[in-house]
């Protein structure tokens, strides 16, 4: 039975990524977050697909700024973003501790260093240094914040979910295993639901960005004349009134969200 639902599982995401990966090409957005949207798909299969589609491909020519700039959407924007640049670094940290033979605390400290790792410094510091003035120490300075609090949320999801599941299905520690991947994926899913309501937050805020449109320059002076060449986003990170609750209340509460993630997976995996 799990065997045939996985079989289905990673045929639908094949397809998925396939389409994504085409498709998306001809989407006005920027290039990381295109990137974002295809790494979400290879992560969650026909869930990234559905999202891609109702909170990012154009619905009709020219009219994917007002298409993006409903919250929700900059939301979903800044959540993907997150979970697509924090997932690279936490599958590889699970797979490290698999060669190595880690497991429990020593594994989500490793995944957890890992994944934030390469999502602040490569995914949000890196690639979006642009919002910065192009400086990348002022970005790695900016993001810093905002991707922790993003992070602590995906994990507290993604955690208790994983070590369920692997407690439970055989070979799903081997990443030689389908069932490893399945598993990594269902985490990865949960994760992304549990750090929207912080992405939220984070862009109501204009501590995160959303979705952008970027458009050739001779298509911008068509049309299109009044918008402009460069990315447009529905905010500007940093900008705006001050964060209510503050930034440290958010902070404490990111973290203890993520305690209790790892302390209910813990209690899972021992049951």
């Amino acid at each position: 039975m799990l065997d045939g639902v996985m079989l289905l599982w990673f045929v639908l995401a094949a397809a998925a990524l396939l389409f994504v990966a085409l498709d998306i090409r001809t989407t006005p957005e920027s290039a990381v977050l295109k990137w974002g949207f295809v790494l979400l798909t290879a992560y969650t299969g026909v869930v990234g697909a559905f999202l891609y589609v109702l909170g990012c491909r154009e619905p009709l020519p020219g009219l994917h700024e007002r298409y993006v700039a409903a919250r929700w959407r900059q939301t979903l924007g800044s959540t993907m973003h997150c979970v697509a640049g924090d997932g690279v670094g936490i599958l590889a940290g699970a797979v490290l501790s698999s060669v190595f033979g880690l497991a429990g605390l020593i594994e989500v400290v490793i995944e957890y260093i890992l994944g934030f790792a390469f999502g602040w410094t490569i995914f949000q510091a890196l690639f979006m240094r642009d919002m910065a003035g192009g400086s990348y120490l002022r970005a790695l300075k900016s993001t810093f914040i905002s991707e922790l609090l993003s992070m602590n949320l995906l994990m507290a999801g993604m955690v208790p979910t994983v070590m369920a599941l692997k407690s439970r299905i055989p070979s799903a520690a081997d990443p030689a295993s389908p069932r490893f991947w399945f598993v990594m994926s269902m985490g990865l899913l949960v994760g992304f639901i549990f750090a929207y309501p912080m992405n939220w937050w984070l862009v109501a805020y204009h501590l995160k960005h959303g979705m952008m449109t970027v458009r050739p320059a001779a298509a911008v002076a068509g049309a299109h004349a009044g918008m402009e060449a460069a990315p447009h986003a529905a905010m500007s990170m940093g900008s705006g009134e001050p964060p209510w609750p503050p930034i440290p209340v958010m902070t404490l509460l990111s973290f203890l969200a993520l305690a209790a993630g790892v302390a209910i997976a813990f209690l899972l995996r021992a049951t």
